[in-house]
């Protein structure tokens, strides 16, 4: 487990020399919130991270989707702390309880990932784009997952993000695959839709990038700005590559 700091956030990182799965401690005045619940052997670490980077008591879990690597400990941690407040978003709440069912007006592909079967913890709190959680503004942002969201500190700029960007391998839009750290393109449900959420994320101009997987980015302008024009190109290209075998099919 590694530990880094950037003003009111700490990066709790798990393996993060060979598959890194990050949570984040967010210090409020008198207490903290924990985004994401990493694996289901990290409960302990992230108590021992609470304590060593904060001192004040964990009072919230806010689970930026429903994926087995963000809600792992989240059985264990309410196990040893029932009085913590656990929010997702209302979409993904769905997605927590196993429900793999798509809505009508949604992209019609499978969702993919560790869909959790056996987390029996459900949400407190069901959130909307635009709901606060102590500093925290929410930023819907699916297509990682249905119900993605991301998380701004309306007091640093500090953005984060969930899987909608990572970091490890190079930094991508969700769905763009990195050979160096494919998992999170290949968990990905719909790469256009993750496309606009960081669109909409990058024009919030954050201060910070902390994502899922790999470390943070201060200044992220234009790293993000690349990682989109990247997302762009690759879905043009195949946009364009479909478009030539369905013609093809109706010669």
């Amino acid at each position: 487990m590694k530990l880094t700091r950037h003003g009111h956030l700490v990066q709790v990182s798990f393996m993060p020399r060979l598959f890194p799965v990050n949570c984040y401690l967010i210090e409020e005045g008198e207490s903290c919130t924990l985004i994401d619940a990493a694996l289901p052997y990290s409960a302990d670490g992230i108590l021992r991270a609470v304590a060593a980077t904060t001192g004040k008591p964990l009072t919230r879990i806010v689970l930026t989707h429903a994926h087995d690597d963000h809600v792992g400990a989240l059985d264990a941690l309410k196990a040893k702390h029932p009085e913590i407040q656990v929010y997702i978003s209302a979409r993904d709440a769905r997605l927590l309880e196993g429900d793999i069912s798509l809505d009508p007006e949604e992209a019609q592909t499978p969702i993919r990932g560790g869909v959790p079967k056996k987390i029996k913890t459900r949400a407190d709190v069901l959130l909307k784009d635009g709901d606060r959680v102590g500093s925290l503004q929410v930023i819907s942002s699916p297509g990682h997952t249905p119900g993605s969201i991301s998380l701004l500190d309306t007091r640093s700029g500090a953005l984060v993000a969930g899987d909608a960007f990572q970091t490890r391998g190079g930094i991508a839009v969700s769905g763009m695959l990195r050979p160096l750290f494919p998992f999170p393109a290949l968990a990905t449900w719909s790469a256009e839709t993750a496309l606009a959420s960081a669109r909409k994320l990058a024009a919030l101009k954050p201060a910070l990038l902390a994502a899922g997987h790999g470390r943070m980015i201060g200044h992220p302008a234009d790293a993000m700005r690349r990682a989109i024009e990247q997302a762009e190109r690759k879905l043009e290209t195949a946009g364009k590559g479909a478009g030539r075998h369905v013609a093809k099919s109706g010669d």
